[in-house]
């Protein structure tokens, strides 16, 4: 059992094409292995903007998080820009983290960068070792097409109830062939909500392929969501959720995700 959205030109469109195909899926508006592709997880037009900024005001207004700040768990672009790789990473550690809340939301790029060792205190940075393999790999023209790997879900941590754990589970980078490669991913949810959280998901992860990509000296190609689950929550009433899809709808562009 499986939901495949059409391949849509940018985040947003492909948030739009997502929600209305599993909203529409039954009276429960969920849906199983949900897979939705983004040609270019950069692309921004101004039908773009327009339609992230009414999600955004939507979320606000029901106080759920806003689209920037779940993009930013999992990839802290504004960090990045002012420290840079690899001195963000510690920055991020020590300075971003404590100020996060207590619990497990919103520890995705901690868990990326931080994975305990057996000995206490000591771990290693997955991400980190991604970029330089796949750096070292591209300087030597040798890449390989199933060893950059990186696993959120924690057996220990996250195999309780449910509620406020990791829902991002896995990741998986690629690198096509040829001369002009372009890095992609596929990111691997067991739990989706697509209203709180699928487009500033949608957001980060193509954030997180440009820093890769650029310290790597790749270009970005695409990316692929899986969704085990996936669940159009409504924060609000039906009717209200209705409105902001005809909303979105009407944007631009966005007429032909929909």
């Amino acid at each position: 059992m499986y939901l495949p959205i059409k391949t849509q030109p940018s985040c947003a469109s492909a948030w739009l094409a997502a929600v209305t195909a599993v909203n529409a899926e039954n009276g429960a508006h969920d849906a199983q292995n949900v897979i939705v592709d983004v040609a270019d997880p950069l692309a921004m037009s101004e039908a773009d903007r327009e339609a992230i900024a009414l999600v955004d005001q939507y979320l606000r207004d029901y106080d759920r998080y806003p689209v920037e700040t779940v993009a930013n768990t999992i990839f802290p672009r504004a960090l990045y820009a002012r420290h840079q790789a690899p001195a963000f990473y510690d920055v991020y550690r020590e300075k971003v983290l404590p100020r996060i809340k207590k619990g497990d939301w919103g520890r995705y790029f901690d868990r990326m960068i931080t994975f305990p060792l057996q000995k206490k205190g000591q771990f290693i940075n997955p991400l980190d070792d991604i970029v330089t393999k796949m750096r070292t790999h591209v300087a030597a023209k040798r890449c390989f097409r199933n060893i950059y790997e990186l696993t959120i879900y924690d057996p220990i941590r996250d195999a309780g109830p449910p509620m406020n754990r990791q829902c991002l589970s896995f990741l998986s980078f690629k690198l096509t062939d040829g001369p002009d490669r372009k890095l992609l991913l596929t990111a691997v949810y067991r739990n989706h909500y697509y209203i709180e959280r699928l487009l500033g998901n949608l957001i980060g992860l193509g954030r997180l392929m440009k820093f890769v990509a650029d310290e790597v000296k790749v270009e970005v190609g695409s990316l692929t969501i899986v969704s085990t689950h996936a669940e159009v929550d409504c924060p609000s009433s039906r009717e209200s959720l209705n409105d902001l899809l005809e909303e979105v709808r009407a944007t631009g562009s966005m007429k032909e995700a929909a």
